[in-house]
């Protein structure tokens, strides 16, 4: 029992104090992703969110999908999903949570910041003030936490400012922008001519669904009235069956402080909200809305922009575009350049605006530290961006894959003893880069340095190796209503020869094309080789296309049929990883109208996008090829590339092989202790987190079961049921061999297996 008699003075909060190496302010995925990839490198962490869970925007409170680069697979960034830590959390969603519910999303999370001893995980604690010790030095933070009236000071000698808002970068003194830049300051032209306060807003979502029964609705006195919702201009958006982010357009606050004005901007969302649905159920303007309830009404708005702090280096409109090469490149984004009205939801204008950029582009460290302050990281859409590129970079994605840069620096740091700013040395970079594709990471042409991996040092060969010939047919026929074409690696030298059957209802031209994009990495096939127009009658018939006499360099190209509606191509089901069909259709989620038009004098390029449909739909268009190409060599395991990237940096073995094997052979024993192995999990998918289903729970080119054996046969590993692209496994007593052999069973009877690379130490 605890008696306590009256005091005359005020009473203190329980004060605790923790001293460590990393402090990590932000709980969101950019928090997070940081704070797993700095205690992985054996760095002790403390984790500090001011909420009951994880993930920020991305939790089960706001309930934002979480994406980045493969914009919904709604752009021209061929497999161009982040990899790394954050993109090991998406196929652990994928494989337990594969329809979307956001609690199973915060679990997931949960558990991976738990299995780290590094972590120090403080919930509901939210860090409101900073001590220096010097004029650009941070000593501590102090935090509250609500749930246990206990104070913190948390001390370390490197901090990351990943809380969205920036609140430990404002507080540290840290110089930051708000709002839009003009055009002239970085020479953005997409930018307006004068700079303005206006900001992007926030948003409040709400979830429904049907019951068995019917259920009646009275709106609370504080929502709006079916009449105003009915004036409001985006009051045309609204979809009675609709849910969750679907109605991301209903932003609010752009014009207003969206710091210090957060709550009055909540309850604005909140009259929004209820009276949107008080107008679903009431105003008899939609059909089947009778069994509808209101599930969940969101509590916390999805905030999308507040501070930027000035970096080292400042990303703007052109390096997106452009797709800008930097030295010290750590991330990559390939969102849209995505702009919002301020006035979200009251404006008449367009509810967004995006601009894509041809590829994925380059986020160079320097964006990620403070100019201002020698000891703090930025991670999340905090980080040194201008209005316009920010644009892109914010989306929750992008901002993890940034954060698992910032956590492998700030590890990278401790063990040089060197500040976040001196770590930006050409030859300190290229170390990071390294520790981070170790990871899986994925920088975009960076490969990951093979000299230290026993792999170097072996000779490779393989039990059989895909020489592609092209698609066995299904026997099925696709209607060629859109433009389609097979996305293809090609080799230096000669393009080949193509045939595919068709069946024409009518007599009519066919017009094929042999496309490859103007900078070899990308994929917007927007230069034209060769054209072929095919006089067709009648029936079914094989057409064969000569692009032989077109030199090609190592990039991808597409094997293009224009619309025809009088005209059906032969489909496969088969999956070949590094390949895919491709369709010049409309994507209206992300801005997507078949073609990038361009406003006049922006900066911004004009091109088609070419993207593929998600499955079950999307088959390859069943071509054969002539001659053969010869993509799949078993020496690509060991040229540093985890996903394609100018070829398919893929070993495929042949289907008719029955016990794909790799074999690796030295010419004297060599001391094993790690095996890696980088898998195909299909890095074009978009795996939102929330809302949407997908339709498997693992990729279909992964290898799901594979064994690892040393030269007298013993086995070093057995996996069964791998879903996930990185396979770590630790030998701690090491073996010593001079023999490696890998079997790897096919993931499924029209899909061979495949490898992109081995690393072993």
């Amino acid at each position: 029992m605890i008696k306590q008699a009256f005091n005359k003075e005020t009473r203190s909060n329980k004060v605790v104090t923790l001293t460590t190496e990393f402090i990590v302010a932000g709980g969101g995925l950019a928090g997070v992703c940081a704070a797993i990839a700095a205690a992985r490198a054996g760095t002790q962490v403390i984790l500090v969110q001011d909420r009951p869970v994880l993930g920020g925007n991305a939790s089960s409170e706001v309930r934002i999908w979480a994406l980045g680069a493969t914009s919904h697979m709604g752009n021209n960034n061929r497999w161009s999903r982040e990899g790394g830590i954050i993109d090991e959390v998406m196929l652990e969603n994928l494989k337990t949570n594969k329809d979307g519910n956001p609690l199973y999303f915060d679990a997931i999370l949960l558990d991976k910041v738990a299995a780290e001893d590094n972590i120090t995980l403080l919930l509901n604690t939210a860090a409101y003030q900073v001590n220096k010790s010097s004029e650009r030095t941070i000593a501590s933070i102090q935090a509250f936490c609500s749930q246990n009236s206990t104070e913190y000071t948390l001390a370390a000698p490197l901090f990351c400012d990943a809380t969205g808002d920036g609140l430990v970068g404002f507080n540290a003194g840290a110089s930051f922008r708000i709002g839009a830049e003009s055009r002239h300051e970085f020479g953005e032209l997409l930018a307006a001519e004068q700079e303005s306060n206006q900001l992007l807003g926030h948003t409040l979502f709400f979830y429904s669904k049907k019951v068995d029964h019917v259920v009646e609705y009275k709106a609370p006195n504080f929502a709006y009235t079916q009449k105003e919702i009915g004036a409001i201009p985006r009051s045309k958006n609204i979809q009675g069956h609709d849910s969750g982010v679907k109605f991301w357009w209903v932003e609010y606050g752009g014009v207003r402080d969206t710091i210090y004005e957060t709550e009055e901007i909540k309850w604005e969302l909140w009259k929004i909200v209820y009276g949107i649905w008080d107008y679903i159920k009431n105003s008899g303007q939609f059909e089947d809305v009778d069994n509808l309830t209101l599930e969940w009404v969101g509590t916390v708005p999805g905030k999308r922009e507040s501070r930027r702090f000035n970096g080292e280096y400042m990303l703007t409109q052109q390096n997106v575009v452009e797709q800008t090469s930097f030295y010290d490149a750590v991330s990559f984004g390939g969102w849209a350049i995505d702009i919002h009205p301020s006035e979200g939801i009251y404006s008449d204008k367009p509810a967004c605006s995006q601009y894509h950029s041809k590829g994925v582009y380059q986020i160079p460290y320097r964006c990620f530290i403070s100019k201002d302050i020698d000891n703090l990281f930025l991670a999340g859409r905090n980080i040194s961006a201008t209005h316009m590129a920010y644009g892109s970079t914010r989306v929750m994605i992008t901002c993890a894959h940034g954060g698992q840069a910032v956590g492998t620096a700030a590890a990278l740091c401790l063990e040089k003893s060197l500040t976040p700013k001196a770590l930006t040395e050409h030859e300190n970079m290229r170390q990071l880069q390294q520790k981070l594709n170790a990871f899986g990471h994925g920088i975009p042409g960076v490969p990951l340095d093979k000299s230290s991996s026993l792999v170097s040092q072996a000779t490779l060969s393989a039990s059989s190796e895909l020489a592609f010939t092209g698609y066995t047919t299904s026997g099925q026929f696709m209607l060629l209503a859109q433009s389609s074409a097979q996305l293809l690696p090609f080799k230096k030298g000669s393009a080949p020869k193509v045939k595919v059957e068709v069946n024409v209802r009518q007599t009519t031209t066919l017009i094929t094309q042999l496309r490859v994009s103007e900078k070899p990495e990308n994929y917007t096939p927007e230069l034209i080789c060769k054209s072929i127009e095919v006089p067709l009658n009648t029936g079914r018939q094989t057409i064969e296309l000569d692009f032989s006499d077109v030199v090609l360099n190592d990039q991808y190209g597409f094997i293009t049929f224009i619309a025809n509606e009088a005209v059906e191509i032969a489909i496969s089901d088969q999956l070949i990883s590094g390949t895919m069909a491709v369709f010049n259709k409309v994507h209206k989620a992300v801005s997507n109208t078949g073609k990038q038009a361009a406003p006049a004098n922006s900066g911004i390029d004009e091109f088609e996008f070419w993207t593929p449909e998600r499955r079950p739909k999307g088959q390859n268009l069943a071509i054969q090829l002539a001659p053969a190409l010869n993509a799949y060599g078993v020496e690509q395991v060991n040229n540093g590339y985890l996903r394609p990237w100018l070829k398919t940096n893929a070993w495929v073995a042949n289907l008719m092989d029955e016990q794909p094997c790799l074999t690796l052979t030295w010419p004297v024993p060599v001391v094993i202790n790690q095996i890696t192995l980088y898998f195909d999990t299909d890095a074009d998918h978009a795996l939102e987190t929330v809302l949407m289903e997908h339709p498997e729970n693992k990729m279909p080119y992964c290898v799901v079961s594979y064994r690892i054996k040393s030269a007298d046969g013993t086995i070093i590993a057995n996996v069964v049921g791998n879903y996930q692209t990185v396979n770590t496994i630790k030998i701690p007593e090491g073996i010593t061999t001079d023999t490696l052999r890998i079997e790897l069973d096919h993931p499924a009877e029209q899909v061979p297996a495949a490898l992109f690379e081995i690393a072993v130490n």
